[in-house]
């Protein structure tokens, strides 16, 4: 029997192009990024919320599993189904994480006969979103830290800062750790952490949001810390949201891959389920709707957390 990334390197793949012309995307909204991947713009996003709605099939366990596994490939291998029905049907799944990738639970992308393509991209560095989270969430780290050294204007207690640094990989090394280190160039000393990049609230924000303008908002809101006297602040209290909006605005378009039967595919944000919602965003989901007659996607972990 052939091993999961032996039937996903011998597939033969559409053009994204093609995929994306099966469902009603023209090409000027379509941003390819190599043959088979793609983002789809946001103006196309907008311009079909008016269209009537398809139905939406949610897949989920009862409660998870050691390592994660089955959903996604009932998801697809339901899709896949459904087209051979002649439906028209879309995919809507969240976006795999380098840390399972790299550890015990490994990618993300289905099993079997029942796989996202190409299945090495989508389970690595896939279209960068990921890497732009981590860049913007950082940012806010990295600006907080400056305000506190630059004077510390807003009062804010070192100690009571909540806003933790991420990255996309399993590093248990930095889960708790002193920052601020060698002198007073390099900051304000103090304790901080590493969470891994899908529990930021980056990441739950991109899920949730509906438009760059909304996004932006939402990152405004952000509670960073408290002052001494215990009041919140927020990331628009030291001015970050432009910034991280501006590393953000490629993120909030979907993307589009396909099956190995060359279903449409939206692979799209995904935000750990114990943490935040737990499941793709809400964007791609609406957009694949308005799209197809159904649209078959996944909750994270299970009914009691990702539904």
């Amino acid at each position: 029997m052939l091993s999961d990334i032996e039937i996903a390197q011998r597939a033969e793949l559409k053009p994204i192009r093609e995929i994306a012309e099966k469902i009603g995307i023209p090409p000027e909204d379509v941003e390819n990024y190599g043959q088979y991947k793609a983002k789809i713009s946001l103006k196309f996003t907008k311009a079909v919320e008016d269209r009537q709605e398809g139905r939406l099939i949610l897949v989920t366990a009862i409660s998870p599993t050691p390592a994660g596994e089955g959903k996604t490939t009932t998801t697809v291998g339901l899709g896949q189904a459904l087209a051979q029905l002649d439906k028209k049907v879309m995919i809507c799944l969240r976006e795999p994480s380098l840390g399972p990738c790299m550890g015990i639970k490994g990618g993300a992308a289905g099993g079997g006969y029942s796989q996202v393509v190409p299945m090495e991209d989508i389970n690595l560095h896939f279209t960068g979103d990921l890497h732009a989270i981590t860049a913007a969430h950082n940012l806010l780290a990295a600006m907080t830290d400056n305000h506190i050294q630059q004077g510390n204007e807003l009062q804010i207690d070192p100690r009571r800062v909540v806003w933790n640094r991420v990255m996309d990989m399993n590093d248990r090394a930095l889960r708790h750790i002193v920052i601020g280190l060698g002198g007073h160039a390099d900051g304000v000393p103090r304790e901080g952490s590493f969470d891994i990049t899908v529990a930021s609230e980056i990441m739950a924000i991109l899920c949730l949001a509906s438009s760059v303008k909304d996004m932006k908002e939402r990152f405004a809101r952000i509670i960073i810390g408290y002052t001494y006297d215990n009041q919140p602040i927020r990331a628009g209290d030291i001015h970050a949201e432009g910034a991280m909006t501006a590393l953000m605005k490629d993120a909030l378009k979907p993307n589009l891959v396909q099956t190995l039967e060359h279903v449409p595919a939206f692979i799209h944000g995904g935000p750990f389920a114990n943490i935040a919602h737990g499941c793709n965003s809400v964007i791609a989901t609406k957009t694949a709707l308005h799209l197809a007659e159904y649209v078959v996607t996944e909750a994270g972990f299970g009914a009691d957390l990702g539904a």
